[in-house]
């Protein structure tokens, strides 16, 4: 059995911090002998590839398969090659640094040819291969021409690692530069350790696409300098590629593959170009992109370029395929190759997060790829914006995607000439069909704040309050505005308390009405998970104010540790000592009971310090120490007829039996018994001041009054008077006081409506004609709802600066004056000064 080192080898030397690898690889049988792989190589370098990766170059078995090895120290026939493989591989390594190229080769350690040298000499190595579960479409179903490596077997396993060793050590002195191992999850990972540890100069890339996820943890420490994701099978709409990258973050660097080497080629999955032949086109463009933004380097078949519909084959191609696909190329996307490889030029080996800022099915897919592997501590990251549908546009907005970036990078610009503009919070991108942009973002830089000189700066943090006082309810706009209740209601109060460590806490309700300068206390309840509650009454209607205040408490913080260690039998006489100390130290009227302290026994002394009335004077006596307390917070008491009342409104105008008669105070006292009945509480009035006679509005607001019309109630003021005074034909104020009388004894409240409006004849324009707005030909400016005049009404300019204050006590008088007049101030209604229609109502 072979056994596993110690400790999984670290990264290859040469990966870490290294370029990443842009592969290119290259079909033996449509390049053809050694003297064409010259211009081959040529022509991978000029596409901006840095590495070139070939399939076994080995003898294979009868069927020709590349992939059914028979002996690995003999070169394929197709290279017209003298010497053994290794004399092959120091030739192709040559020619490909001679265009600075590193070679790599596809390592199959899982099977070789039924009919080949390898298996005819070991016999025993090897097994006829098995299908394992579903096909995979991906890989070849195994067939009769293939024979299975049996590393499951400890002897087999142990002589093929002695086989294959020593090989790989001299392919690699060779210059073979890497291996992309292909089923890697057949070996074991002990296995693979002992492989990569015999060849430390080369990379070994771990064949991973499409490889289920149970698989993975079995390559963990196997010492792969990278991995390969499954990009070519990827649709922009599900979100099973990130969670695939997340788990092969945790083996390796994940190179993006384009295309599986021999598999379904990307032109011919999606779309179809029988329908529209530019498609396939823009959704390999858009897969290339998608891999220079994602990617720890990328694969690309040879054809991929050409938009190949036709899988390569790794027995029957040949040099003439090559040239018919380049002379019958659908498309051309050489140029694009060179950009997405100049994108990848200057990333490096090494740790990354796909962080997705999309939900799956997003129009546009936006996915963070972070170095070093955790957002929050990149230092650098690539954002990359596709757009998902390649008939229609779509928009990015840093809105909604840069806040999945958790505040790590804000601002994004074009990594390439032909990414757009820049995206920062606020901006949009407008993305065309199928398009894709690669931007890219350092952490932005955080502010600092000058330190203040000295030990200002740490005084001032230990003189900041070390509790905090949160979540206090009930409180409205963090108490700009009063909590309303109504008098005799319990107002239950709620608060979260903090504080640093694990001291007990001490705090108070506190409350006062608003005409007291004596603040009540009540001590606050914990009720778990840092929120503390009380309650206090409203005994009177009006303003009152409560407040939280909270301290540590320092006895109670010792008497909490002090029964803990009584319990736990731990010593505790330097703590009773202690406990003495604060009871002394808390003022003259705990003397005595400090020297009971003193003189008690152990017992006693403990007795005496878990005692609770011993609890109670200290509390008493607490000098509450880091004492805090909140903003103090209003509420108004009112009377229970504010919480709720049923309203009737009616014109006193309107009241008279006969239509040609204006109605009086004396018709609406005849009313009251119906209204009541009827189950209101409140009887409500439009004003009933006297009304103005200039620009009065006949009926239905028309601008030609009879001599009978009686205008806008709204259009207030008149020589008889203005807002405190009443229009006459209504009645006096003795008939008003009347009827407030009646109404009362009806159980009726009267509630008047409040109309911040005069009209031209109101007394203030010729007392105060300061309090309004004046045009510039000395015309009053009348009330306007464009292109609606009233003309038979104006507004107050509530910041004149002669309404200031002079207006507002004015107003404040009209409330006071109809409140003593018997009109409840809590039914009255303030309204705007826009005007509401006149009428006869």
């Amino acid at each position: 059995m072979v056994q596993p080192p110690a400790e999984a080898p670290a990264a290859p030397a040469a990966a870490a911090g290294a370029p990443v690898p842009r592969i290119y690889l290259l079909h033996p049988l449509m390049v053809g002998p050694l003297p064409a792989w010259d211009a081959a190589l040529e022509r991978v370098a000029g596409l901006g590839f840095n590495t070139v990766l070939l399939p076994p170059p080995f003898a294979p078995g009868g069927t020709g398969n590349l992939y059914q090895l028979s002996d690995p120290d003999a070169p394929h026939p197709i290279f017209e090659a003298a010497g053994d493989s290794l004399a092959l591989l120091e030739t192709l390594a040559g020619k490909a640094r001679a265009q600075g190229l590193e070679l790599y080769v596809d390592l199959v350690l899982d099977r070789v040819a039924a009919d080949g040298r390898l298996a005819a000499e070991q016999p025993g190595w090897f097994a006829p291969e098995q299908a394992a579960g579903l096909p995979d479409p991906r890989r070849e179903p195994p067939d009769r021409n293939t024979r299975a490596a049996r590393w499951d077997e400890p002897g087999s396993a142990a002589a093929l690692t002695q086989y294959w060793a020593p090989r790989l050590a001299r392919f690699a002195a060779a210059g073979v530069a890497g291996f992309r191992c292909d089923a890697p999850a057949r070996l074991p990972a002990a296995i693979w350790r002992q492989l990569i540890e015999a060849a430390p100069g080369a990379r070994f890339l771990a064949w991973t696409a499409g490889l289920p996820a149970d698989a993975l943890p079995g390559l963990a420490g196997a010492g792969f300098a990278a991995v390969f994701d499954s990009l070519a099978w990827w649709d922009l709409r599900a979100d099973w590629l990130v969670e695939e990258a997340a788990r092969l973050a945790s083996l390796a660097p994940a190179i993006a593959t384009l295309e599986a080497p021999f598999g379904r080629r990307l032109s011919a999955q999606d779309p179809d170009p029988a329908i529209d032949p530019g498609l396939a086109e823009a959704f390999a463009r858009r897969h290339l992109r998608l891999a220079a933004g994602i990617g720890a380097g990328m694969l690309v078949p040879m054809g991929f370029e050409y938009g190949s519909r036709r899988p390569l084959d790794p027995a029957r191609d040949k040099p003439a395929d090559w040239d018919w696909l380049v002379t019958h190329a659908p498309y051309d996307l050489s140029a694009a190759i060179r950009g997405a490889n100049a994108a990848l030029a200057d990333r490096r080996m090494g740790a990354a997060e796909l962080r997705p800022l999309s939900g799956p099915g997003a129009p546009v897919v936006a996915l963070l790829r972070c170095e070093g592997g955790d957002a929050r501590h990149a230092r650098a990251a690539t954002l990359v914006l596709a757009n998902a549908d390649l008939h229609r546009t779509a928009t990015a907005d840093a809105t909604a995607l840069l806040p999945g970036a958790g505040g790590a990078f804000t601002r994004f610009t074009p990594a390439l000439p032909d990414s757009g503009g820049a995206l920062a919070p606020g901006a949009a991108l407008l993305l065309q069909p199928g398009e894709v942009r690669l931007l890219e973002a350092a952490p932005p830089a955080p502010i600092r704040l000058a330190e203040p000189a000295g030990d200002a700066g740490a005084r001032a943090a230990a003189a900041a309050p070390r509790i905090g006082i949160e979540a206090i309810d009930p409180m409205v706009d963090d108490g700009r505005f009063p909590v309303k209740r109504t008098v005799g209601e319990i107002v239950q109060v709620g608060c979260d308390l903090i504080c640093d460590g694990h001291d007990k806490l001490g705090a108070v309700l506190l409350w006062r009405a608003a005409d007291e300068d004596t603040w009540q206390e009540l001590r606050l309840r914990p009720l778990g998970n840092d929120r503390w509650a009380a309650s206090f009454p409203l005994e009177r209607m009006g303003r009152y104010f409560f407040a939280v205040e909270t301290w540590r408490d320092a006895f109670a913080t010792f008497r909490d540790e002090l029964e803990k260690k009584h319990k736990a039998r731990v010593p505790i006489a330097l703590e009773l000592e202690e406990g003495r100390q604060l009871v002394a130290g808390a003022g003259p009227t705990l003397a005595e009971l400090a020297a009971r302290i003193a003189a008690g026994s152990e017992e006693e002394r403990l007795s005496l310090l878990l005692a609770p009335q011993t609890a109670t004077l200290m509390a008493a006596a607490d000098p509450r120490p880091f004492r805090a307390r909140s903003a103090e917070i209003p509420v108004e008491a009112e009377r229970t007829g504010a919480g709720f009342a049923s309203w009737y409104e009616l014109f006193p105008r309107s009241q008279a039996a006969d239509p040609a008669r204006h109605g009086t105070f004396d018709d609406v006292i005849r009313q009251l018994p119906r209204i009541r009945r009827m189950g209101f509480d409140v009887l409500y009035f439009p004003p009933i001041h006297p009304i103005g006679l200039k620009n009065r509005k006949g009926r239905n607001n028309s601008l030609t009054p009879g001599p009978d019309d009686p205008g806008s109630p709204y259009a207030i003021g008149s020589e008889a008077g203005g807002h405190d005074a009443i229009h006459p034909e209504l009645g006096t104020l003795e008939d008003f006081r009347r009827l407030v009388a009646a109404a009362a004894g009806q159980g009726l409240e009267l509630a008047l409506d409040f109309a911040i409006q005069c009209s031209p004849d109101h007394p203030w324009l010729r007392e105060h004609k300061d309090w309004f707005d004046w045009r510039p030909d000395g015309t009053i400016r009348y009330a306007e709802n464009p292109p609606k005049k009233y003309e038979d009404i104006v507004n107050v300019d509530f910041y004149k600066p002669g309404a200031v204050p002079d207006l507002w006590i004015a107003l404040r008088d009209v409330v006071r004056f109809w409140c003593e007049e018997g009109c409840g101030c809590s039914a009255w209604i303030t309204r705007t000064p826009s005007p509401s229609p006149s009428g006869n109502g």
